[in-house]
């Protein structure tokens, strides 16, 4: 039940019966007329926009399309209200028994109140974390894995199937270094002195890597040339740091459907197949680019280069795909493995990467409109950079990993609900302080405490209904006071707000609405203190003690389910 859209599609056809009354003329694109919360409460319960974006293309005043708009919505038995104002906005107040109606819908549908059929079922594949294979996953990518997992969540709620996708980085220079570290610490495990230098990884997580080959190979690699072991160790180590990795991801309650290697892409003719479908729609070339910004004629040589003509598809610039020794650009596999994408007919791509890789966003949307010939949407989310506080102090590296914080570090600082939680309190894109004191604090100003404490304020609620022989399962309920509609109206707001969030690919403002939420309980409660009518329990009447108690029940089915989407496991008791 999604009581906005059932308000707007109100207003459409009150707009239909003016055109049949010929107030209104024929032919005009309601499109954009919307029903939502007004800014201020007091305006109302709900407010359209319909007078304003139909003025212009009916030639007529906003004020009047307003008025005649208002006349034949008061007549219907949901609105008890149609008040004009400013230049043409349109404020609605609901007659009160639709609010019961709302919060009986979320206790008939439980954790299923507030999905949406939004999505129809169109395929959509979200790519996170994509660590490169080298070691334990760090912070950056914890908010990652976690912005990435509920944006999946959120989408499979309203409507989508999507698969939750890993690319392994398997391909590159990176994993020759990861080899050749872990050959170090296999040397080590033969009671050789290493020194780590030219950038291989120092980190302690290489040691457990390093004593399994030696118990695989023995000691046939020990004084040999890089030639005979790099394959071999390479290989182990790859799969070591994945398995490493899906660990690290399992803290926190991440699964990934698919797992993609970019090595399968080598050898097998995908990235010549993806060149050659841009090169069959006139997009490669051989050319030379201009000199890059900042760049003077004598330190730049031009050179002819085979070029990805991106700027038709909107890039800034047109992209080199090939090396002057005929190798593959990092572009060209990249280029294949989304032309790989398209091919499995995904309706929807999502990548989500990190702050470092805005520069790069350009040129993979055009990469993926260029094959799918503008048909398959790429977003690309950008997650910024995490800054962790303990004790006032930034939060220092971790030993294990070398020289970083891990995903493990955290979790085990905190656990992986308050982890999950703090990490979507911010925008993706905006930067987020993590402060391992402040996260576990109880209080209004930690919002993972306070949205738990709300489920939790309801239990116990329950639990003292029990103990007085109150029904806690009724669905009939008994709203009279502002705070109690305030209460439901904020449940009545939930299908709007997932449909909203799914379509702007934004979670965190699942977080922000689970707070709203909660603080518009725990300030019932509070009221409830003050005056004793409005009390969930009243002493000696155990049926409006269960119409009280049904509403704070609506509200903790939704908090339950926005933490669910979240990955939040909701709390049933505070200790």
């Amino acid at each position: 039940m999604n009581l906005f859209s059932d308000i707007r599609a109100l207003v459409i056809d009150a707009l239909a019966t003016l055109q049949r009354q010929d107030a209104l003329p024929e032919g005009l694109d309601f499109a954009n007329v919307t029903v939502e919360p007004p800014r201020d409460p007091l305006h109302g319960d709900m407010a359209t926009n319909a007078a304003m974006v139909l003025a212009k293309p009916a030639g007529m005043k906003p004020r009047d399309i307003a008025e005649a708009l208002a006349a034949v919505l008061a007549a219907d038995d949901r609105i008890t209200s149609a008040e004009v104002a400013g230049p043409g906005f349109l404020n609605l107040r609901l007659a009160p028994s639709i609010w019961g109606t709302v919060a009986a819908a979320a206790l008939e549908l439980g954790t299923e109140f507030g999905k949406s059929a939004m999505g129809q079922g169109q395929r959509v594949n979200v790519e996170y974390v994509s660590a490169n294979p080298t070691g334990p996953l760090h912070v950056g990518h914890t908010r990652g894995a976690v912005f990435g997992d509920a944006l999946a969540s959120l989408l499979a709620f309203a409507g989508y199937e999507v698969t939750r996708e890993y690319y392994i980085n398997d391909g590159g220079a990176q994993v020759d270094v990861l080899a050749r570290s872990a050959y170090l610490r296999y040397l080590e495990a033969h009671g050789h002195d290493v020194e780590f230098i030219d950038g291989t990884y120092p980190g302690d997580y290489l040691i457990e890597v390093g004593e399994a080959l030696k118990s695989i190979f023995g000691d046939q690699f020990v004084d040999q040339p890089e030639d005979v072991w790099l394959e071999p160790v390479r290989a182990h180590a790859i799969e070591a740091m994945m398995e490493m990795i899906r660990a690290d991801l399992g803290l926190l309650g991440v699964e990934m459907d698919h797992f993609f290697s970019e090595k399968s892409l080598y050898g097998t003719g995908k990235i010549e197949a993806a060149i050659d479908s841009l090169r069959d729609k006139g997009l490669i070339y051989r050319g030379v680019l201009e000199p890059p910004k900042g760049k003077t004629p004598e330190d730049w040589e031009p050179r002819e280069q085979t070029l990805f003509k991106s700027t038709e598809h909107g890039d800034d610039v047109d992209r080199p795909i090939m090396k002057s020794d005929g190798s593959w650009t990092y572009f060209a596999p990249d280029i294949a493995y989304h032309y790989d994408k398209v091919q499995r007919g995904f309706d929807q791509l999502i990548d989500v990467f990190g702050a470092d890789h805005g520069g790069y966003v350009k040129r993979m949307k055009a990469a993926v409109s260029a094959l799918s010939d503008g048909k398959t949407p790429l977003d690309i989310k950008l997650t910024q950079l995490v800054k962790l506080y303990k004790n006032g102090e930034p939060f220092k590296m971790s030993k294990r990993a070398g020289t970083f914080v891990t995903l493990r570090d955290v979790v085990e600082q905190v656990g992986p609900d308050v982890t999950r939680f703090v990490m979507l309190t911010r925008k993706n894109d905006a930067p987020l302080d993590f402060d391992f004191d402040k996260v576990v604090e109880s209080g209004k100003e930690n919002p993972v405490w306070y949205v738990q404490y709300a489920h939790a304020r309801v239990n116990s609620v329950l639990r003292k209904a029990v103990e007085l022989g109150i029904a806690t399962d009724g669905s009939t309920f008994q709203i009279e006071d502002e705070a109690e509609f305030a209460l439901a109206r904020r449940i009545a707001e939930w299908p709007r707000l997932v449909e909203i969030a799914a379509r702007t690919h934004e979670p965190h403002r699942v977080a922000f609405f689970l707070y709203d939420l909660a603080s518009d309980l725990h300030a019932l409660y509070n009221r409830g203190n003050e005056i004793e009518k409005i009390r969930f329990l009243q002493e000696g009447d155990k049926d409006t003690s269960t119409r009280k108690i049904a509403l704070i029940r609506a509200s903790q089915v939704v908090i339950s389910s926005g933490l669910g989407i979240l990955g939040v496991t909701p709390a049933d008791e505070m200790r």
